[in-house]
């Protein structure tokens, strides 16, 4: 197929300014949880249960988002979403105890609500309907660097110009880069009269809905829970702490290139075939790091952990797109999205009680609920043929 450079271009353009609202955003308190600790005297535990609470004010918005992205006003709402992250970042900033903490994670959870992915995906699924495969794979080729870019830059400016600096840097990225990007070079979606009757028919919550919700919920327990301990759990199975941190050094990579296999190799096939094998490589990689243990084992389980992470997020917005169609899908995507959301916020302290209970017999729990998202997603049917992923 030819090669489309409005559509690349379009992939370029939400894959930056997603790699800058992720770095911004989510992956921040990993680097500055410390330091705003030190600075504010708030203890971390406050700092990640106000993170928390940020987090469910975004799964609260989905729907929002979606019914916005849906009548075609996407490109505005990204935008907007700059000028939260900004706010809230500035906020950040100037803060010097709880109350400001708060407002600060209030503003920038209503811009993770309304400008990570599922906006992202619900913004590419009006301008190119059922076609925007290969284009949401595209952006999240780009912001699989997010954390990779994010926490060394994140790091380095707060070790050179202070924290505080360092968040209205983001913020100025926000003003100055993203919102502009955001607003004027994304292609405009035609919408139709027909598009705005769509906006009125209600969506049934059906057992698809269901199933499907369930499994994007399981897997991002699952996420979350081992982006907040895999040092700690990997230690737990014998690993020193130099191998447990090298092998999460290969995570991002994993993500990534799995992306790659999934843009091109699996890209012939019903997304639903991505997501099932995507939610199996965790659970076979606590088998490799159980029976084997310690450092190659533990690289391997890195490896199909984050494998297996990367190609999910794809799935969240190719999977309701192949099944459902283009017609409301950004409403969609805010439904399927609340109870992962919901759950991975709480996930991180799960986590960490299931750790000091249970050791490295913890992974039995997320291989668990790997198989169980597996187990819903294979009882979900294919209802309409492969839609083949245009190229970028």
């Amino acid at each position: 197929m030819a090669f489309d450079r409005s559509r690349f271009a379009t992939v370029v353009i939400l894959g930056s300014t997603q790699t800058l609202a992720w770095a911004s955003s989510y992956y921040l308190p990993a680097v500055l949880a410390d330091p705003i600790a030190r600075d504010t005297g708030v203890s971390t535990n406050w700092l990640f249960a106000i993170f928390s609470g940020a987090l469910i004010i975004s799964a609260l918005l989905g729907p929002r988002m979606g019914r916005m992205s849906d009548g075609g006003g996407g490109n505005r709402m990204l935008a907007g979403s700059n000028l939260l992250f900004a706010a809230g970042l500035a906020l950040l900033s100037f803060a010097h105890g709880i109350p400001l903490l708060v407002a600060a994670w209030v503003m920038l959870g209503i811009g993770m609500g309304f400008g990570l992915y599922d906006a992202a995906f619900a913004v590419l699924g009006r301008i190119y309907g059922s076609t925007a495969r290969g284009a949401i794979t595209g952006i999240t080729l780009f912001a699989g660097f997010a954390s990779t870019v994010g926490w060394p830059l994140t790091a380095w400016g707060a070790a050179t110009i202070g924290w505080r600096e360092t968040c209205l840097a983001w913020a100025a990225l926000h003003l100055f880069v993203a919102l502009p990007l955001n607003l004027w070079a994304l292609p405009r979606p035609t919408i139709t009269s027909e598009d705005r009757k769509a906006l009125d028919q209600p969506v049934s919550i059906d057992r698809p809905m269901i199933l499907l919700g369930f499994a994007f919920a399981m897997a991002w327990i699952v996420t979350a829970g081992m982006a907040a301990h895999f040092p700690r759990i990997l230690e737990a199975t014998g690993a020193t702490q130099a191998q447990a941190i090298a092998a999460g050094a290969l995570i991002g990579p994993a993500q990534v290139g799995a992306r790659m296999v999934e843009a091109s190799v699996l890209a012939r096939f019903h997304p639903l075939l991505s997501a099932r094998l995507a939610t199996l490589t965790h659970p076979i990689g606590v088998a490799v790091i159980l029976a084997a243990g310690g450092g190659v084992a533990a690289s391997a389980f890195a490896v199909l952990h984050g494998s297996g992470n990367g190609v999910i997020t794809i799935a969240r917005g190719t999977v309701p797109l192949a099944l459902f169609g283009p017609v409301n899908y950004g409403y969609r995507l805010g439904l399927l999205g609340m109870p992962a959301r919901f759950l991975s916020a709480a996930a991180p302290l799960g986590f960490a009680l299931l750790i000091d209970r249970l050791g490295a017999n913890v992974l039995l729990v997320s291989a668990g609920l790997s198989l169980s998202a597996c187990l819903a997603l294979c009882l979900l049917r294919q209802p309409r043929p492969v839609v083949t992923a245009n190229a970028l």
